[in-house]
C-alpha cells in the first residue's frame, strides 16, 4: 500500500508541474496587453510602458513563470492587475462559496443516485427500472443552466420559497445554505442521473458474477449478498465518476454561478478574463487544476482500499 501511495504521489507532483507550465503558457499567448486594456485607448506609449514595468510584464517569460510558480509554492498567488489586491485574498473570499456549493451538490447527487441505481439494478426490467432510467435520461438531456432558470421561475418568482440569486454570507448559516440550495440542485440532478446509470450498470455486472451465485447458494439472502459482496465490488467505476464529478462541480460551475449571481470562483475567472487580469486567471485555474489532481489522487487511494489487488501494482 505504501509503495502504491508513493507511486501515485510522484504522478501527482509531475502532473502539477506539467499543468503549471501549460496553464502559464496558454494564458501568456492570449492576444492583448493587460496594461493597454487597463489604461484605455487614449493612453500614451510611455504610460503603458511604465505600467508594464510596474506589473512586471517586461520581465522575460521564463522569469515570470519562475516567479509565479515560486510564489504558488509559498502560498503567494500574486497581486491582481485590476484591483491591486492579493489574488489569494480574492480566491479565499470566493472559495467559501464555490467549495460548499460543490460539496452540497455532490452530496445531493450521491444521495439521489445510489438508491436509484441500486433500485434499478435489483429490479431489472421492472416498472421501477424503466422509470429510473427514463428520469435519468431526462436528467442527462436537460442542460443544467436551463433547469436552473426553470427553478428560479418556479421556486423564486412564483412560489417565493427561495431567493432568485445572490449570497448573504456565512453570518447566518441557515440562510447561506438556503441560498445555495437551488444552485446545488441544478448542479446535482444531471450528475445524479449519470451516477445512477453508472451504479446500475456496475451493479448488474457484479450481480452476474459466479461468486454472487455462490454466496446465494450458501444461504445468503438477496439483501445480504448485495450488501456484503455486490456493492463493494461495484464501487470502482462509481468512485471514478464521483471523483470526476466533484472536480467538475468545483471547476465547472461558472454558468450556474452567473445564473444565480453567486460570487464564486467561476464568476471570478469570467470577470478576470474579460478584464485581462492574467495573474488572476492563471492562479485560479491552477488552483482548480490542483483540486482536480488531488481528487483523482484520493480516488486512486480509495481504489486501493476497495480493491486490495491494486496495492501490489497489479
Amino acid at each position: 500500500m505504501l509503495r502504491y501511495t508513493i507511486s501515485r504521489l510522484q504522478s501527482l507532483i509531475l502532473s502539477l508541474i506539467a499543468a503549471s507550465v501549460v496553464i502559464f503558457l496558454t494564458v501568456e499567448i492570449v492576444p492583448g496587453d493587460p496594461a493597454s486594456f487597463m489604461l484605455g485607448l487614449n493612453a500614451s506609449e510611455d504610460t503603458i510602458a511604465a505600467l508594464r514595468d510596474q506589473l512586471g510584464l517586461n520581465v522575460p517569460t521564463y522569469q515570470r513563470y519562475l516567479n509565479w510558480a515560486g510564489g504558488l509554492l509559498q502560498g503567494d498567488f500574486g497581486t491582481s492587475y485590476t484591483y491591486r489586491t492579493p489574488v489569494s485574498q480574492m480566491i479565499g473570499d470566493r472559495l467559501w462559496i464555490s467549495l460548499p456549493l460543490a460539496i452540497y451538490a455532490l452530496t445531493l447527487s450521491t444521495l439521489i443516485a445510489f438508491p436509484a441505481g441500486i433500485l434499478a439494478a435489483t429490479r431489472r426490467g421492472s416498472l421501477a427500472d424503466v422509470l429510473v432510467m427514463g428520469f435519468t435520461q431526462l436528467g442527462v438531456a436537460i442542460p443544467n443552466f436551463w433547469f436552473a432558470m426553470l427553478m428560479v421561475l418556479l421556486f423564486a418568482i412564483n412560489l417565493q420559497w427561495f431567493s432568485a440569486g445572490g449570497f448573504p454570507g456565512w453570518d447566518n448559516p441557515l440562510l447561506a445554505i438556503k441560498s445555495l440550495t437551488l444552485p446545488a440542485i441544478a448542479l446535482a440532478l444531471p450528475q445524479a442521473s449519470i451516477l445512477a446509470r453508472v451504479m446500475r450498470s456496475a451493479l448488474l455486472d457484479t450481480l452476474s458474477e459466479d461468486y454472487i451465485r455462490t454466496a446465494r447458494a450458501k444461504g445468503l439472502t438477496r439483501k445480504q449478498t448485495l450488501r456484503r459482496h455486490a456493492l463493494r465490488n461495484a464501487l470502482i467505476p462509481v468512485l471514478t465518476i464521483i471523483g470526476l464529478q466533484f472536480s467538475f462541480l468545483l471547476a465547472g460551475a461558472i454558468i450556474i454561478e452567473n445564473v444565480f449571481f453567486l460570487p464564486g470562483l467561476g464568476r471570478l475567472v469570467f470577470q478576470a478574463i474579460t478584464q485581462r487580469d492574467l495573474i488572476v486567471v492563471e492562479s485560479v485555474v491552477m488552483l482548480l487544476v490542483f483540486a482536480v489532481i488531488v481528487v483523482n489522487f484520493a480516488v486512486d487511494i480509495a481504489y486501493a482500499i476497495v480493491d486490495p489487488r491494486l496495492r501490489g501494482g497489479r
